[in-house]
């Protein structure tokens, strides 16, 4: 029987069996290789915070709103960062061949149909290690940021948080021609940013706040423009301590509860902060229609086939997917060596 990983209550995940799929007319049917973890979003059902536990969402009016929870315990199908090859295709697909490798999203279970155009171009790359492929949809949420931060070659951009995205993010924001200065917690992350092009590092917890350091190594102006990736407030209000005047601040973390730590009375008022949110379902306003979240998926693929960037050493748990819980567990107690961990899959290469 194929097998799916489900949240089956607050802190409780395990992989369980499941009815195999049909295939149906334009789809094929995929067995999955690895699929990537998001510390990020999939921690919030894993430790019950994510809104949609607890709320309503009104799809036509784009509101959370009081009542029945969009989601309830047990949850299914999450997972948004999937590598598999082609076992099955229907009749009517042309442009998929079975034994081809793809990406894509279809959630951490084993085996999974989906319409071929979801993967059609999707293959990973000749020469590209398939593993990889995982990093699709996180770079593309990194891209997203980058892209909403609008910068110019030689400004100077501070990225909060250097987990996995945020690692990402700074790549791509030295890549964009800017000066890095990467700020996190953990000095092993600082050291990776570092790698990964960041021109300065700061800690998190150094006293006066990052915002003071950063001041310091902008001689006292600031930053053109601050990247939040950590999802933590006091985090948020250090990116909007750390701008100059009339700076902008991309919140692209998934921020949870209410904002104790953001006094929007302070710097964000005196100094005319401009706050924009960053959310991959969709692209920044002022790129119009010529940017959408599949060609955030396709250049970032194209970024890192061509060599630059370096995700191999952001992996750092690969683990059988009956190991789900143990990994889950890891991530929650945030150990500051832990970075992407991935589910392998059996058929996986070895």
């Amino acid at each position: 029987m194929p097998s799916i990983v489900q949240f089956s209550a607050p802190r409780l995940v395990e992989l369980v069996e499941c009815e195999q799929q049909e295939l149906t007319p334009g789809t094929v049917r995929i067995r999955t290789w690895y699929s990537g973890i998001s510390a990020g979003t999939e921690l919030t059902a894993y430790r019950g915070s994510n809104p949609y536990l607890s709320k309503s969402w009104d799809v036509a009016q784009r509101l959370f709103t009081e009542g029945a929870p969009a989601f309830s315990y047990p949850v299914v199908g999450w997972g948004y960062s999937e590598v598999g090859e082609v076992v099955e295709a229907a009749d009517d697909v042309v442009g998929l061949a079975v034994g081809e490798v793809v990406y894509g999203i279809w959630g951490h279970r084993s085996d999974a149909v989906v319409p071929a155009t979801a993967v059609m171009g999707r293959q990973v790359p000749d020469g590209t290690e398939p593993l990889h492929g995982i990093f699709a949809r996180v770079g593309a949420i990194a891209l997203n940021a980058v892209l909403g931060a609008n910068l110019h070659l030689g400004e100077d951009v501070a990225v909060f948080g250097q987990g996995v995205i945020g690692l990402l993010a700074t790549r791509l924001a030295n890549l964009s021609g800017a000066n890095v200065v990467a700020i996190d917690h953990f000095g092993v992350r600082l050291e990776t940013a570092k790698a990964m092009g960041a021109h300065d590092v700061v800690a998190s917890n150094v006293a006066g706040g990052a915002a003071e350091s950063i001041r310091s190594l902008t001689n006292g102006r600031g930053v053109d423009v601050a990247i939040e990736l950590s999802g933590n407030y006091r985090a948020l209000h250090e990116a909007v301590r750390s701008v100059g005047a009339d700076g902008r601040v991309i919140a692209a973390g998934f921020y949870q509860g209410g904002g104790a730590h953001l006094s929007l009375g302070e710097e964000f008022h005196h100094n005319r902060v401009q706050i924009v949110a960053s959310q991959i379902g969709g692209t920044p306003v002022g790129l119009g229609t010529r940017w959408t979240p599949a060609r955030l998926v396709s250049v970032f693929m194209d970024q890192l086939s061509a060599g630059r960037i370096e995700v191999a050493p952001l992996i750092s748990d690969i683990v059988d997917a009956q190991q789900v819980a143990q990994a889950f567990r890891r991530l929650d107690e945030g150990a500051p060596q832990t970075m992407q961990t991935v589910l392998r899959f059996e058929g996986a290469p070895a």
